[in-house]
């Protein structure tokens, strides 16, 4: 991006990041689902799950599959904000001002990035007081955290097309929807081996799986194998066709 394109994007993103401090439920909110399920699935369900699992701590095991059902709850908000600026005429006045133009897009887009990470940080806190430890050195965290942001910012394009595309308000978040569900088919709750064939063979061959693993594998300080570059392909993946799916529905709303 331009100096030009940057310093816009970085006045847009102010604006938006002052409506997500002004109405910080929206953080508590999509934070509140995945810790109500992380006390679920550890102080109801745990102590069957553990035998399953054959996680001595399950806090360990489940907490990147929450991290996962938490971002894939905030980016719903960037499809509504993005939606909600739509119906107002906020693009309409924008594109009249001498800024650049995909410097909208972007200030959506960091704003689910931060808003994301200060949820993620808040489940974080909240597993460490239910027992979450980990062996992972700098290094690992730095991959688990970058790992985390990938998708956050893969689902976040996603989120882009959604807000772009959606006839009402509802349409707007309800594509994550199926996203959500995705960490229960997977390997972020209890192992593959022990579904049925049909299930286990979607449940290894969908982007979840992989990511869980490896975040999995790096929390535990277990080397994490091909994993991590399945991982990698999957985000890589969505974010590419998320981000050229989200600029030709962009550039056809305003032509």
């Amino acid at each position: 991006m331009s100096t030009h394109v940057i310093a816009d994007t970085a006045t847009l993103t102010g604006r938006s990041m002052r409506h997500i401090f002004r109405s910080a439920d929206t953080i508590i909110t999509t934070a509140v689902t995945p810790i109500a399920l992380m006390l679920l699935f550890v102080y109801v369900f745990g102590g069957a799950l553990r035998q399953s699992t054959g996680a001595e701590n399950y806090v360990n095991y489940l907490l990147p599959g929450i991290l996962l059902i938490a971002i894939a709850s905030g980016i719903a908000y960037t499809a509504f904000r993005l939606f909600t600026d739509l119906q107002g005429g906020i693009f309409e006045r924008f594109h009249s001002m001498p800024i650049g133009r995909s410097s909208v897009l972007w200030a959506h887009v960091i704003t689910s990035l931060v808003a994301n990470m200060i949820t993620l940080a808040i489940i974080f806190a909240v597993g460490f007081a239910m027992g979450f430890r980990t062996d992972a050195g700098p290094l690992a965290w730095l991959a688990a955290i970058g790992i985390l942001l990938l998708f956050t910012l893969a689902l976040t394009w996603l989120a882009i097309v959604a807000g772009l595309s959606a006839k009402t308000v509802d349409g707007a978040s309800a594509f994550s929807y199926p996203l959500i569900f995705l960490p229960f088919i997977s390997s972020a709750f209890v192992p593959t081996d022990t579904m049925p064939a049909p299930v286990r063979w979607f449940a290894e061959n969908q982007p979840v799986t992989s990511i869980v693993n490896t975040i999995q594998a790096l929390f535990a300080g277990d080397p994490v194998g091909g994993e991590i570059w399945a991982a990698l392909a999957w985000c890589i993946g969505i974010l590419v066709v998320a981000y050229a799916l989200a600029m030709a529905a962009y550039r056809k709303r305003i032509r």
